[in-house]
């Protein structure tokens, strides 16, 4: 029987890796929503001006 042997602790550049990995993504997405959000605030309020 063969048993997955363990490579001992990560490397902090290493645990730095994983967790931008894990995470980035979900930051990007969050700031990417942000950013859009802010852009139809200033487009619906530039349209509302326009029709008054």
């Amino acid at each position: 029987m063969v048993l997955p042997l363990h490579m001992g602790a990560l490397h902090p550049v290493e645990q730095a890796l994983t967790l931008a990995l894990a995470f980035g993504p979900f930051v990007v997405l969050g700031i990417v929503i942000a950013v859009r959000r802010r852009q139809d605030r200033t487009a619906e309020a530039a349209e509302d001006q326009r029709d008054r």
